[in-house]
Formats: structure tokens, sequence, C-alpha cells
């Protein structure tokens, strides 16, 4: 079925039209139900909080490349690792949110024939089976997580709908939410996937289903840009690495209570999010596919390479989509 046609769409070429009818195409076709494709009871999806699986790893996890992480007791190190899980997947579901609060605000003005209207809501009913999904495993896995850390939380709800208003924005932010969990979750799955079934399940659904919305984010920006103002275009390539390095710490590093609970020194958490050279690389290589899209839309200027530079998220571009960060030293 190919998107309606209509005499106000005329600003974005065919090319761009096609490709939102192929990606609407993939989500009626290739989609993913939580209650369906995940037999949430079946033995081999039980969750053991004792299962050593929860140990976090120490080449893509910040905190588990500390050498203090590394030297707990294993039973503590499960304990910690499982929290930190569950609170990631938990803060996953919260960043949905945000999304979707902000995609629905912007296709609510769009006209009639929009050709971006149809996919922007398929879009959002994957993101929110990956809700549902996202916090059916969080209540197995028993850990009552917050989430977000607490200034983020309180203020999503207004920063989705304001980005609903400042599109090109809106859709940068969705790759800073969306980049750092989608680079972790295929280093894990590349790496043998040493996690427990649930969770390895609950990725691989969520990889496969992002693939489309990062997709659709990089030709979004890619179609709007070309119309913006030369005021507007430096703008966005001075927000780009501003909102990658804001979202990074937003989405991967844990709330103060987590240290509380567990104890973590406040030089391990620093060492970890983000002081150690270790651990900057993991955050800048979160970011290879944002800097090869930022290079080709010609964003990456002299003033905002400083930028991505300033705020440790600079480093080589991706060769292509999705290349893997060779092994971090």
């Amino acid at each position: 079925m190919t998107l309606s046609e209509s005499a106000s769409t005329g600003l974005f070429d065919q090319a761009y039209r096609e490709a939102l009818a192929t990606l609407s195409d993939g989500s009626v076709h290739r989609k993913f139900d939580p209650y369906l494709d995940i037999d949430w009871d079946a033995p081999e999806f039980v969750i053991d909080p004792d299962d050593p699986r929860w140990v976090l790893s120490p080449e893509h996890d910040p905190l588990g490349a500390t050498r203090w992480y590394r030297e707990l007791p294993i039973h503590r190190q499960i304990e910690i690792g499982r929290w930190r899980t569950a609170n990631a997947i938990k803060v996953g579901a919260a960043f949905e949110s945000v999304l979707i609060r902000g995609v629905m605000q912007y296709i609510m003005k769009l006209p009639n024939g929009s050709p971006e209207f149809r996919y922007c809501l398929h879009e959002m009913t994957e993101e929110c089976n990956h809700i549902q999904m996202f916090q059916e495993l969080v209540n197995r896995i028993g850990v009552d997580v917050p989430g977000m850390r607490p200034i983020f939380r309180a203020l999503s709800p207004f920063i989705g709908v304001a980005g609903g208003f400042a599109p090109a924005i809106l859709f940068i932010g969705i790759l800073g939410g969306e980049e750092p969990i989608d680079h972790y979750q295929k280093a894990l799955l590349r790496d043998g996937a040493n996690i427990p079934p649930a969770v390895r399940r609950t990725m691989q659904i969520h990889i496969a289903e992002e693939a489309r919305h990062i997709s659709f984010a990089n030709k979004f920006l890619e179609a709007h840009l070309a119309h913006m103002s030369p005021a507007g275009r430096a703008a966005a390539a001075v927000a780009f690495p501003v909102v990658m390095r804001w979202l990074a710490g937003e989405i991967m590093v844990p709330p103060r209570s987590f240290a509380k609970e567990f104890g973590i020194p406040r030089e391990v958490f620093a060492e970890a999010f983000w002081r150690a050279p270790h651990s900057r690389r993991i955050l800048s290589g979160y970011f290879g596919d944002v800097r090869r899209l930022a290079a080709d839309l010609g964003l990456m200027t002299p003033v905002s390479a400083k930028l991505w530079a300033l705020l440790h998220v600079d480093g080589e571009p991706s060769r292509h989509r999705g290349e893997p960060v060779r092994r971090i030293a």
C-alpha cells in the first residue's frame, strides 16, 4: 500500500515519500507483540535473582569496568548488576514515553496528506509495545527501581511536548536517546549475550524495531534540514553534540540513589560516569553513527566539532550504519 497523495505535501521529494512507505510497510508486516512474541511463563524465561549472568560486562558497562566492581564478592556483583539492568530497562520505557509525547505533538499539527503522519503513528504504536515489554520485564525482575534521574523524570512531560514544536531538535533528541541504548544492546548480543534469556529476548525485539525508528530519524533530519535556514542549520549543528552528551547522561547514568543503596564510593561513580579514559571511550563509542550522520548532513562544522571534542563524544564516524566499535582497551 502506498502513502496517500496530497497537493499540500510537495515540500518533500519522492525518495523521502518512498522511504516512509517502505518503513510503514515494515511496521505492518514485520512487527512484534510483547505478549505474543515472548512466552513470559516459559521455563527458560524465569527470572533467577542469583543468576551470575546479571554481572555487568567489564567491556561494555562503565561501572562493570571499574576495579571496585570487579573486586566485589560475586553475590554483590550480581545484586548490583540486577538493579542496574532493571533500572536501565525502566529508563528505556520512560524515554519511549518522552518520544511519544513529542512525536504526537508534532504530527497533530501536520496538514492532511502529510507523508509522515502514518509512519509516525506506526512508530508510536511500536514504542507503546516496547513500554509494555520493558515494564513487564522490570516487574518480573522484581527490583523496585526508579528509572530516570529525578530532575529529568519531573521535566520529561514538558520536554516531550516542547520537542513537538522544534521537530529537528526533537529528532536529534530521539537519536540521542535511542543510539546509546541500541549500541549497548547490540554490543552485548555480539559478545555472546551472556545475560538472562528474558533480557536477551527483549533486546532482540527492541533492536529489530529500533532499526526502523533510527532510520526514520536519519531520513527525517535529512529531509527537514534541507529546508532550514542557515541559522537553523547552525543551531542544529551545535545542538547535535550537546543533546548527545546530555541524553547519554540521562539514559546511561543511574540515579544517585543507586550509589547510596550499594555504597558505591563517589570517586568510583565519577570514574565510571565518565571520568576514566575507558568509560569515555565507551561514551564516545555510542555515537559513531550519529557523527557520520552529522558529517553527511554538513553539520560537523568547526564550531560543532570543537563541542563534540569538549563534551567527550567525538571520535571516528562509523564507516557504515551499525558498525561495531572495535574492542575498547
